[in-house]
């Protein structure tokens, strides 16, 4: 499908999965505003380059998710918002009963917070346009949960149910909302976690993939940023239209389990 004449901003984008998501819906043909909180000029240079790639427009906003005006300037900055997919993300884990305040308020503000400010700046634009997509990048651990990960697991629920509110609420208009629930993904954050935990266990690469970080990913393979970036777009498709207010599950069947 052609997202030509849209505009998509992507939190927390210029790496791993907003990166990925950015680049699909550049190829789609859709002006992307990328975002992250550090204003660096490889951030600039990322912008740039998905421009460059799939001619389309693209520019870098900075703004810090983890600051309720920030977000909320994002929105306003990018001047349009025909496509808003909350993506920022950070994690942490601990025991309950050992778990920092400072990391849950962090997590809770930056997985979950960030995304009502960015859609409440978002809508009256998606409703002035007369067109809107909000994707919510959860997690499937936004439909089950681990142990020592409260804070991600209880953002990412709260994702998924706010995503069932805004769905709701734009019910009778052109506008629709949904969660992608990916489970392992193959970023180059995991990537760097591969030879720590190889170490950790004694194992090989594929082994310690296979046995120990896709434990519960029954596929044993990764999900790609490719993958969700697609499912984003389809998303934004026509073909979607009537889907709203539900996740989808990019997990290599683990939420079967």
């Amino acid at each position: 499908m052609s997202l030509k004449g849209k505009t998509a901003v992507i939190t927390g984008s210029t790496s791993g999965i907003g990166l990925g998501v950015a680049h699909e819906l550049a190829k789609a043909g859709a002006s992307i505003v990328v975002n992250s909180f550090s204003d660096s000029a490889a951030d600039h240079a990322i912008a740039k380059e998905i421009a460059e790639t799939h001619g389309v427009e693209a520019r870098y906003i900075q703004a810090d998710m983890s600051k309720e005006d920030q977000c909320r300037a994002l929105i306003e900055t990018a001047g349009a918002c025909d496509i808003l997919v909350n993506n920022a993300g950070i994690q942490h884990v601990a025991p309950i009963d050992e778990f920092p305040v400072e990391k849950w308020n962090a997590i809770i503000a930056i997985n979950l917070s960030s995304a009502f400010h960015t859609t409440a700046a978002a809508l009256p634009l998606m409703r002035r346009a007369g067109w809107g997509r909000v994707v919510n990048i959860a997690s499937a651990h936004g439909l089950t949960a681990s142990p020592y990960k409260s804070a991600y697991v209880a953002a990412k629920h709260g994702i998924v149910g706010m995503t069932k509110v805004v769905a709701l609420e734009t019910a009778k208009e052109p506008i629709t909302a949904n969660a992608i629930c990916p489970g392992y993904v193959l970023t180059p954050l995991v990537e760097a976690q591969i030879p720590d935990t190889m170490e950790k266990y004694g194992m090989g690469r594929e082994e310690v993939i296979e046995k120990v970080m896709l434990e519960r990913q029954p596929s044993k393979e990764f999900a790609t940023v490719e993958q969700l970036g697609g499912t984003a777009v389809f998303l934004c498709s026509d073909a979607a239209a009537q889907i709203t207010g539900t996740t989808i599950s990019v997990d290599g069947g683990w939420t079967a389990l």
